[in-house]
């Protein structure tokens, strides 16, 4: 797999997909910081300082690159407005194999943006990254995750339960695989 180190942001229709910038820590902490939101969410921290912190962190490291994520701020093409974010990483140990995540703020959902975004996400995944499998988790209560998964065309291939700290929670995972020519 490579790793896009000159990269420039992804262009999508009504989307640009950026690496995502400090000062955009107070917007990204204000959705994933709700409720509703955060349950299911792997950052641990979700103030400004901490979500300031993770974007800080990542910022060294290219997209494809081993070693962790990349988080990409999704903005509105047209208002430049921020909608949610997505990340990607390459899967530990799995060559070809990237995994991705995406959140969207709870005032822009059900509006298509989640699907596009990770769509876009797919495609730049295989076409410039060279993934054989794009690879989403997600907790099994969360519809809203799972019919944007489908809808950006991937697949179910497993159902498992996990239990972290004593608790118990079903998942899912999706994956997208890439066809060859024929």
């Amino acid at each position: 797999m490579l790793s896009d180190h000159h990269f420039e942001p992804i262009v999508t229709e009504r989307l640009v997909l950026r690496r995502s910038r400090t000062d955009d820590a107070g917007t990204i902490s204000s959705y994933r910081a709700d409720p509703d939101v955060h349950r299911y969410q792997g950052w641990e921290r979700t103030d400004p300082d901490g979500v300031r912190e993770e974007i800080e962190s990542m910022a060294h490291r290219s997209p494809g690159e081993p070693g962790g994520w990349v988080q990409l701020s999704v903005e509105e093409r047209e208002s430049g407005t921020l909608v949610g974010d997505v990340g990607m990483s390459p899967a530990d140990g799995e060559p070809g194999v990237i995994k991705i995540g995406y959140t969207m703020d709870p005032a822009y959902q059900r509006q298509g943006y989640a699907t596009e975004a990770v769509a876009a996400l797919i495609v730049y995944a295989h076409d410039t990254l060279g993934a054989e499998i794009v690879r989403a988790f997600a907790s099994a209560e969360n519809a809203a995750s799972i019919r944007v998964a489908e809808k950006a065309g991937m697949q179910l291939v497993e159902r498992f339960e996990r239990t972290d700290d004593g608790e118990t929670w079903q998942g899912v995972r999706y994956e997208f695989t890439r066809r060859p020519p024929a």
